[in-house]
């Protein structure tokens, strides 16, 4: 019998789990949308938390020892910041399968962080001798790299702090699983497209709750609203359509690798069709095994 026969096989008893990847999640984004409150949402949640971090100190940290995930803020204040040197790092970080990277872009309307400075008295930091829109303008341009190669981008523009911090948490949770999150939000077609939507779909061909006097203070999760809207002929063939279209989309977008995907309602308002499509959308992905975080974002407009 030849040495080998009957001995452990030593090279397959070495083998064991493969080591956890370290969870490491870059925030960066426009200044004054909410960078910070994002990294308090991910500390709340055991991350280890740091802002305005060199990036030539950003090997040393995610490399520690241990697997506590890491979420870093990098914007345009951080030290040797450079887009060019962001993505090196990003790139370099992404190549090592010891980490589990991604990046998340917080955008936000330039009107809406021009007023967040003003009412802050805050300069902004790439304009600290100019007016606020420069710097805004500046920091877009310097900025629309990071935002193309980002896993996720959130619109801040009409988010309460509240569902910014939810946001983020649930998207951790998922990120735990390595599932694709998925972000559905009602608004009002009167009030601009979602910055951050990746699908949209129009419900405005759906008859309107806003034309019957007893309806028009409802909104679509008040049953009677969303009944009204579900009556409409066109709304149960359409959402067989719809739920039948994403029920496959959705495993090619994890296969692809994305983290994050934004589905968007629109109607006239934002109030009924939008928000009853949206709720039952929500529903239809937890019947799925499927969470997806619900937000309506022009629900509180004061209808027309």
């Amino acid at each position: 019998m030849s040495p080998a026969e009957g001995a452990p096989d030593t090279a397959k008893a070495r083998v064991g789990p493969a080591p956890r990847q370290r969870r490491v999640v870059l925030i960066t984004g426009m200044s004054g949308a909410g960078r910070s409150t994002a990294l308090k949402a991910l500390e709340d949640i055991g991350y280890e938390a740091v802002d305005n971090l060199p990036l030539k100190l950003l090997p040393a940290l995610v490399g520690e020892a241990g697997n506590r995930p890491v979420a870093v803020g990098i914007d345009a204040r951080t030290r040797d910041f450079a887009v060019a040197s962001v993505i090196e790092e990003l790139d370099a970080l992404r190549s090592d399968p010891a980490f589990r990277v991604r990046l998340v872009f917080l955008d936000c309307e330039d009107e809406v962080l021009r007023r967040r400075f003003t009412e802050t008295r805050r300069r902004h930091p790439l304009a600290l001798d100019r007016p606020v829109t420069d710097g805004i303008l500046r920091e877009r341009q310097l900025l629309a790299p990071l935002r193309d190669r980002a896993d996720g981008v959130i619109d801040t523009s009409g988010t309460a702090i509240g569902d910014l911090r939810r946001m983020l948490q649930a998207g951790a949770a998922y990120e735990e699983k390595a599932a694709l999150m998925v972000f559905l939000v009602s608004f009002a077609y009167r009030n601009g497209l979602p910055r951050d939507a990746d699908l949209v779909f129009d419900v405005r061909f759906l008859r309107n709750p806003h034309y019957v006097e007893e309806l028009r203070g409802c909104t679509g999760r008040d049953a009677a609203a969303s009944s009204y809207v579900e009556a409409d002929p066109a709304f149960a063939p359409w959402f067989e359509q719809l739920t039948g279209w994403l029920g496959p989309l959705l495993p090619r977008y994890e296969e692809e690798g994305k983290s994050y995907l934004t589905i968007a309602i629109g109607c006239t308002g934002g109030r009924h069709r939008s928000v009853t499509i949206a709720e039952k959308l929500a529903a239809w992905f937890a019947a799925q095994g499927r969470r997806a975080e619900l937000r309506h974002r022009d629900i509180e407009s004061e209808a027309a």
